[in-house]
C-alpha cells in the first residue's frame, strides 16, 4: 500500500468520529500550551534577568583591583606593565585602565563634588552612554569632561538657607554644558585655606582650572544609570594635567613612598578586562586571582542564576508534561477503541494481503495526526496565552519586554514532541492490531 494511500485513510477515519478526535486533540492542545507557557515563563524571566546583569555592566568584562594588603607582604600595583602582560594573555582582547579622583566643582556661590573617572577613548564608545548634549570625551586635544545625569545633584549652595537636592528634591540652576564651571583639584588645600590649623598658619588657596565640558548623559526618566554620578574623561589627558597641578606633592588617591613621597608612575585604581567570550571569562578571572589580585565579574551571577533558572523552568516543564502526559493516555484509549471498532476492517485487510507493517503505520499516522493538529492548536493557543501576560506585565517598569518569551526553536520542538507522543500513544494499538487473527476478525460483530 502506497504512503498516500495510508495517509489518506489515516485522515479520513479521524474525519468519521469527530467528536472523539476533538476530545482527543483537544487534551493534546492542552498538554502542548501547559508545557509551551510554562518554559517561556522560565525563558522569559532568565532573559529579563540577563537584560538587568547586563545593564549593570559587561557579562565578558573582568574588574580588577589590587588586593587588600594587611600581613605585610609586598603590594600589587595596577600599572601599565601589568596591563601589557593582561593584554597578552590568550583570549583577552583589550584592557582599559580607570583612574578615578575626587574633585571639586564651583560655580557662583554652588559647590559640588566631582567624582572624576579617567579611561581611555576607545572605552567610551563599547560602553553604550546615551549622549544627552555634546560629545564623548577623547576628540579634544587638551583635558574635557562629559559630566553623568546625576552629577548635579551633588551641588549645593554652602552660604544659602535653600538647603541641597537631597532636601528640597530641586536641582540647582547649573548648566553643566555651557556654564563657566571651575574644578578644584587640590581639596586638601582648598579645605586648609578655609579654615586656618591651630597654630594660626595659613595656606594658600590652590588653583582654579576651569575644565570646558564636552557633553552631558542624557537624562533617563524614571531609570537609573550606572554612569549618572560619575564625570568622564581621557585617561591620558587626565594624568599630566595631575602631574603638573601636583609636580612633586602626591596626588590624593595615589599611593606614597615610605619616605612620603610620590611615586615616579601613575598606579591605576581598576583595570577593566574584555575578554572574546564570557565561555572564558571564569578562566582569566581565576588566572588574575591566582596572580594576587581582587579580580571580579558578572560570570560568577550568570552562572548561577542560569543554574536557579534551568531548574525553574525543569520544574515549570514537568508540571506542563503531566497534562500531555494526561493527554498521551486519551491517545492511547481513542487508539484502542478505534480497533475494537474497525476489527472486522482489519481482519479484511489482513485477508487482502495488506502488509502489517501498513496496518501497524495506518494506526500510527492516525495517532501521529492528532499529536499534529493538536500541537499546531497547542501552539497557537500559547502565543495567544503569552500575548496577553507579556501585555499585563509591560505595566511594570521591571519587565518592559515581557515575562514569556517563545524561541522558534522551542516552537519546533514542542511540535515534534507533539507528534512523538501521539505515536508513542499509539503504538501499543497498533501492534495489537497487527496482531488480531483475520479469520477472528472478520468473524467479530
Amino acid at each position: 500500500m502506497r504512503f498516500l494511500d495510508l495517509l489518506r485513510m489515516s485522515s479520513s477515519n479521524l474525519w468519521k468520529r469527530k467528536v472523539r478526535t476533538v476530545l482527543t486533540v483537544l487534551g493534546v492542545v492542552i498538554g502542548v500550551a501547559s508545557i509551551v507557557v510554562m518554559i517561556s515563563l522560565g525563558l522569559g524571566l532568565s532573559r529579563t534577568q540577563m537584560e538587568q546583569m547586563e545593564s549593570y555592566g559587561s557579562l565578558t568584562q573582568i574588574t580588577v583591583r589590587e588586593p587588600w594588603n594587611s600581613d605585610g607582604t609586598e603590594e600589587k600595583r595596577l600599572d601599565d606593565d601589568l596591563i601589557r602582560e593582561i593584554e597578552g594573555l590568550e583570549n583577552v582582547e583589550s584592557v582599559w585602565p580607570i583612574l578615578e579622583v575626587s574633585a571639586l566643582a564651583t560655580y557662583g556661590s554652588y559647590q559640588g563634588y566631582l567624582q572624576i573617572r579617567g579611561m581611555p577613548k576607545d572605552a567610551f564608545a563599547e560602553m553604550n552612554i546615551e549622549v544627552g548634549e555634546g560629545r564623548l570625551p577623547g576628540e579634544d586635544e587638551q583635558l574635557t569632561f562629559f559630566y553623568g545625569n546625576e552629577v548635579l545633584q551633588n551641588f549645593y549652595n554652602p552660604k544659602g538657607n535653600g538647603g541641597s537636592y537631597w532636601e528640597t528634591g530641586v536641582l540647582p540652576d547649573i548648566d553643566l554644558m555651557n556654564d563657566t564651571i571651575f574644578t578644584i583639584f587640590d581639596t586638601d588645600a582648598y579645605y586648609e585655606s578655609k579654615y586656618p590649623s591651630e597654630d594660626g598658619q595659613t595656606v594658600q588657596p590652590p588653583k582654579k582650572y576651569m575644565i570646558e565640558a564636552c557633553g552631558v548623559e542624557a537624562t533617563m526618566e524614571d531609570s537609573w544609570s550606572q554612569y549618572g554620578w560619575y564625570t568622564f574623561c581621557d585617561v591620558e589627558q587626565l594624568i599630566p594635567q595631575l602631574k603638573k597641578i601636583f609636580k612633586n606633592k602626591v596626588i590624593p588617591g595615589q599611593p606614597q613612598t615610605k619616605t612620603g613621597k610620590p611615586y615616579k608612575e601613575i598606579f591605576y585604581n581598576e583595570l577593566d578586562v574584555n575578554v572574546n567570550s564570557m565561555d572564558n571569562v571564569m578562566e582569566i578571572q581565576n588566572y588574575l586571582t591566582d596572580m594576587g589580585y581582587e579580580a571580579y565579574s558578572n560570570a560568577e551571577w550568570v552562572e548561577s542564576n542560569q543554574k536557579t533558572m534551568a531548574t525553574i523552568q525543569a520544574v515549570l516543564g514537568g508540571i506542563g508534561a503531566v497534562s500531555l502526559f494526561v493527554a498521551a493516555i486519551g491517545i492511547t484509549n481513542t487508539m484502542m477503541m478505534s480497533i475494537y471498532e474497525r476489527t472486522k476492517e482489519i481482519g479484511v485487510m489482513k485477508v487482502l494481503g495488506c502488509d502489517l507493517r501498513n496496518i501497524r503505520t495506518l494506526f500510527l499516522m492516525e495517532a501521529g495526526f492528532i499529536g499534529l493538529i493538536g500541537g499546531i492548536i497547542g501552539l497557537i493557543l500559547s502565543f495567544t496565552i503569552s500575548a496577553v501576560m507579556n501585555k499585563l506585565a509591560q505595566a511594570s517598569e521591571e519587565y518592559m519586554n515581557g515575562i514569556s518569551y517563545i524561541p522558534f526553536w522551542l516552537v519546533g520542538l514542542s511540535l515534534v514532541f507533539a507528534i512523538l507522543v501521539g505515536m508513542i500513544a499509539g503504538f501499543f494499538p497498533a501492534r495489537r492490531a497487527m496482531k488480531l487473527s483475520p479469520l477472528a476478525a472478520i468473524r467479530n460483530e
